[in-house]
């Protein structure tokens, strides 16, 4: 017998099936990601809990005429599956393939593009807004969860929605999960929610009554209004009427599993007017084959055995910056008795699960929240403890005012600790962390740094214990050059300073961070083709090594800085500038990332497309040199 899913290749077909063949599909679309995604890697935790609500709103919504968003991206890979993209799902994170989140230039069933947390609801109520002022009809419905209502965009998009009376229909896909379990309020409120005992026993008793009634009486307006008088009498005990306050119609919850109930619920729904919320409760990771219980473990997973779920053997090596970091601050922490860890709902993927482990009374995980974190922080240093604040580069963005007013300009010692800087592999446009460089080094008091390998980035961090002010630090998501030695064994970097790993009279490549490997291996093959070449580790960004500096502009007709950073207003930029109130005759090359988006590749395969490899670097040193060569002195 066919596949049903064979048989899909847009919502409309969805539509085509019975009831009863719609609980075959979810089992079809739900094997397929197991399937593909073993080989793929990628966010399978998250979408597996959502295959039974898409196939319902599939079936129950007209996609694209209607609008289906979803609020983090990778809630949509069933989304994918059903619209069109079955065949390609294979191709997923691959490069040249389909992107691991919703793109709105990868079909017109993704209404909007969605990497980061909490956006859904208000690119929602923009769309539902846009439809009244055109006198346009059709549904518009938000998808949030899996985290998403830790962060506090949602809240401000309800709050604007709410009172507006647009019909808007919001479905609260609640998987107690981010990536590590919730935390905070609103998490035990919702669970609350599904608890009550009160609650569900008076959803019993309306609904005998109204049932009891509507077969007495009869007639469709008997039902319809007896529908309405149960979402009433339901919501005055419910402790839903958070979300009614907010001005939305509360409905839920909702067992996210059961084909029957959500497409009752959203039928009923899509007959009434006004904000309404859909609350319904998921499983992370439903039915993954992992045998411990553990759903962070299925949240991004690298390429597993697709029966036992098991990650597939790979070759050991060296230890990732992640790894190092967190086994760093872990160790540091028995020295520095007023040091914690903040991290943004991110514990394993920054590493601070390790310290977290070691000093649970120290460790801070505050939700999907990257501008709360920054000024809790900022609250905390006030006092006398010294902050380590863990977040991705590409989420760090979102807490920029918050480093600026709460930190910088109090001159607070915080630490700020960025994974996932420069190139970030297959998870694509919506992670790169190009823009950190960029966007700190106008940031008053604030130091930028970028260790070479993960000894020099224990002694940077021990450097940022011992700092009064702002510190930062970048390294990407990769292995380390070297394995780092215990951090007792690590003594603090000299602030300020580079380093010279390499001495030559023709030119000089300034390197920030990981780029100086690739630095140095340039260097040698320079040296083959006659050209004698410096290489300086900038790990200090900002503040610039002026005294050297301004010794390489002395001794140099050429400069050629090197970063894993967007070349706007990048260090090279910066370093331009110093070196032409210093030495106006001295030619400064950028090599950097071009201003523009990258497509989902293996970071190795990404650096090489902007020239940031030994044999890119190299070609940058011989073109300005032949520059040079022309130019009069």
């Amino acid at each position: 017998m066919a596949q049903l899913l064979d048989s899909i290749h847009e919502p409309a077909d969805v539509k085509k099936l019975s009831r009863e063949e719609l609980v075959q599909l979810a089992d079809e679309v739900r094997q397929r990601l197991i399937d593909v995604v073993s080989k793929t890697g990628g966010h399978i935790g998250a979408g597996l809990g959502v295959v039974e609500l898409t196939v319902a709103l599939a079936y129950c919504f007209d996609s694209p005429r209607d609008k289906l968003l979803f609020d983090v991206g990778h809630q949509g890979y069933p989304w994918k599956v059903l619209t069109g993209r079955n065949e390609r799902l294979p191709t997923l994170r691959q490069s040249g393939g389909l992107s691991g989140f919703l793109r709105r230039d990868e079909s017109e069933h993704d209404v909007f593009g969605a990497g980061h947390a909490g956006t859904a609801m208000s690119a929602a109520f923009g769309i539902a807004t846009a439809r009244d002022m055109l006198g346009e009809d059709y549904d518009v419905v938000a998808v949030v969860g899996d985290g998403a209502m830790t962060c506090g965009l949602p809240y401000e998009a309800m709050n604007n929605a709410g009172p507006s009376e647009r019909d808007l229909i919001m479905v609260l896909n609640d998987n107690g999960m981010s990536i590590a379990p919730n935390v905070g309020a609103m998490s035990r409120y919702l669970g609350a929610i599904i608890a009550s005992p009160f609650t569900n026993r008076m959803r019993g008793h309306v609904k005998h009554l109204i049932e009891k009634a509507s077969h007495v009486v009869g007639g469709d307006r008997m039902v319809d209004f007896a529908r309405t008088i149960e979402e009433s009498i339901k919501n005055l005990w419910s402790p839903g009427m958070l979300f009614e306050e907010l001005g939305f119609r509360y409905f839920g919850p909702i067992d996210g599993h059961n084909m029957d109930a959500l497409l009752k619920t959203f039928e009923l729904v899509k007959t009434l007017d006004g904000p309404r919320v859909v609350h319904v409760v998921t499983e992370k990771g439903k039915g993954f084959p992992l045998q411990e219980p553990h759903p962070e473990k299925f949240h991004a997973r690298n390429p597993y055995d697709p029966v036992t779920g098991v990650l597939r053997p790979k070759a050991s090596g060296l230890p990732d910056w992640t790894n190092v970091f967190g086994t760093a601050i872990s160790e540091l922490a028995a020295e520095y008795p007023k040091m914690v860890a903040i991290t943004a709902a991110m514990p394993s993927g920054t590493g601070t699960s390790l310290f977290q482990k070691k000093w649970p009374d120290r460790f801070f995980d505050v939700g999907i929240a990257e501008g709360h974190a920054t000024t809790f922080a900022a609250g905390l240093a006030t006092q006398g403890i010294r902050p380590i604040v863990a977040i991705y580069s590409t989420f760090l963005q979102r807490a920029y005012d918050n480093i600026i007013h709460d930190v910088a300009i109090q001159n607070l010692p915080v630490v700020f600790c960025m994974d996932r800087a420069g190139m970030v592999g297959a998870d694509g446009q919506t992670h790169m962390g190009l823009y950190d460089i960029a966007y700190l080094l106008p940031v008053p008091n604030m130091t930028i740094t970028a260790p070479k390998d993960g000894t020099e980035l224990i002694g940077l961090l021990r450097c940022a214990l011992e700092h009064d002010g702002p510190f930062s630090m970048r390294y990407p998501r990769d292995s380390t050059p070297a394995a780092a030695p215990p951090a007792a064994e690590v003594a603090a970097t000299p602030y300020g300073t580079w380093e010279v790993l390499r001495e030559g009279r023709d030119c000089a490549i300034l390197a920030v961070g990981v780029m100086c490997e690739p630095a140095m291996q340039a260097a040698e093959r320079l040296a083959q083709d006659g050209l004698d070449v410096t290489v300086v580790n900038c790990r200090f960004i900002k503040p610039l090594d002026r005294a050297m500096l301004e010794g390489l502009v002395g001794d140099h007709r050429m400069l050629l800085t090197v970063e894993d950073g967007i070349d706007v207003n990048g260090f090279g930029a910066y370093v331009a500038a110093a070196v032409e109130s210093m030495a106006p005759d001295v030619r400064v090359e950028i090599a950097g990332i071009p201003d523009r988006t990258y497509e989902h590749a293996p970071r190795g395969e990404q650096l090489a497309s902007v020239g940031l490899t030994p044999e890119g670097i190299a070609e940058r040193v011989k073109a300005g040199a032949a520059k040079e060569s022309v130019t009069p002195r």
